[in-house]
């Protein structure tokens, strides 16, 4: 079986937002999949996908302040300003993390590991909604 579907996350502010949640939901036929792989891509070049720990918000904190502090806003070599500040870092980190995430599928349900999620990295001080095209495939149940 294959089902895509395109899902529009609301508009968050910068930083690592846990979508695990809304990403379930957007799929439904996850449910009847013994065996699969979900395919999650962001349709965006300013925020990025990643997994990483689900349960203390202090990671997803860090997360924030050590990309803020790796890629600045303020570097003199930024070329690309137009947009604003915020812009040009937002590029490079979403490139870094990258634009999609792979999750397999097992008895109808992700199989995350105990502490994992699927963070939506905001790059944008307001990056506005965040579209995500999501593809599950598999045998089912």
């Amino acid at each position: 079986m294959w089902a895509q579907h395109t899902t529009t996350l609301a508009p968050r502010p910068r930083g690592f937002h846990l979508i695990t949640r809304e990403v379930v939901e957007a799929v439904p036929e996850i449910a009847r999949l013994r065996v699969g792989l979900l395919h999650v891509f962001i349709t965006h070049t300013s925020a990025s996908l990643t997994l990483n720990e689900n349960a203390s918000p202090d990671v997803r904190r860090d997360f924030g302040s050590w990309f803020d502090d790796a890629v600045p806003e303020d570097a003199p070599f930024w070329t690309h300003t137009l947009e604003g500040p915020d812009d040009m870092p937002a590029h490079i980190k979403a490139s870094l993390l990258g634009s999609s995430v792979t999750v397999p599928i097992r008895d109808g349900r992700l199989a995350l590991g105990t502490w994992q999620g699927i963070y939506l990295c905001e790059h944008r001080d307001h990056g506005g909604p965040r579209t995500l095209v999501l593809t599950a495939w598999g045998e089912g149940v």
